[in-house]
């Protein structure tokens, strides 16, 4: 299998800027002397679900990073929602940051602080400090909280410690806390890679209902899945990264039974 990146033809970098909501170009990430991505160019488009797949180690939460601003490219071109995030002052990428979500396997939740705190850090990227502050002495906007709860089927938590509910709850009190954030783009590193299958199908499932917008419009998803028939079950589109590089770049309505294999072929590249 030939690891040549891959650009696909209906979505070349830099084509229709005002509807990108990511833009990578010809971006290389090295940590030492390991190239964690090669020269990728990606572009997703606003209110796309996007799923990254491939082998452990092939550059998927890198690419996560990229979008997220944590990440550095060590070379290249990156843009998100339209903005470079190396190239603007510290309060521009703040601002940045706040329209953008982010899930994690680890979800990062403070397990002794009541779930409506948990749900509130969703805020945080707007709230000024003092704010955040005293909505720790007494919560602020609980109305809020409670609504984003009862629509990920947990509204009676609100008060309840966090530590003390299950893995599944606390993946849902994840996704109220962005629904309270109401970000432009999300970033979701293997969101359900600790859930059965059953939770991880219902989890995926709730993730994108959530992404659903008035009027038609969605929120952009970009999401790294090991689970590749989940992947196309429930996004637009699959970009399989291997050695950091794109190797395969389709619509889920061109997947076929040969697909799985040229991903994640093991054997040494030819």
């Amino acid at each position: 299998m030939s690891c040549e990146p891959v650009v696909p033809r209906s979505r070349e970098v830099g084509q229709d800027d005002a509807g990108i909501a990511l833009r990578v170009q010809g971006v290389s990430v090295a940590y030492g002397n390991r190239l964690a991505l090669d020269g990728v160019d990606l572009s997703v488009r606003r209110g796309e679900r996007v799923a990254l797949v491939g082998p452990s180690g092939a550059g998927k939460s890198t690419l996560l990073g990229l979008g997220s601003g944590t990440v550095v490219p060590t070379q290249g071109r990156l843009e998100v929602l339209g903005v470079d995030p190396w190239a603007v002052s510290p309060g521009a990428l703040r601002r940045l940051r706040a329209r953008i979500g982010s899930v994690h396997q680890q979800l990062h939740l403070v397990g002794p602080l009541p779930v409506v705190h948990n749900v509130n850090a969703g805020r945080l990227g707007t709230w000024g400090r003092l704010r955040a502050l005293r909505s720790l002495v007494r919560p602020l906007q609980v109305d809020e909280a409670r609504m984003a709860l009862d629509r990920v089927g947990i509204g009676p938590y609100l008060h309840v410690r966090t530590d003390r509910l299950s893995g599944g709850e606390q993946q849902r009190v994840a996704l109220a806390r962005l629904l309270v954030q109401d970000p432009e783009l999300v970033l979701a590193d293997e969101p359900v890679a600790s859930l059965d299958p059953a939770r991880a199908e219902e989890v995926m499932s709730l993730l994108c209902g959530l992404l659903e917008q008035p009027a038609g419009h969605r929120r952009t998803l970009v999401v790294s899945l090991h689970d590749f028939d989940l992947a196309v079950r429930h996004c637009d589109r699959v970009v399989a990264l291997r050695q950091g590089r794109v190797v395969l770049d389709v619509p889920v309505e061109e997947v076929d039974e040969g697909t799985r294999a040229r991903i994640y072929d093991l054997a040494p590249d030819t």
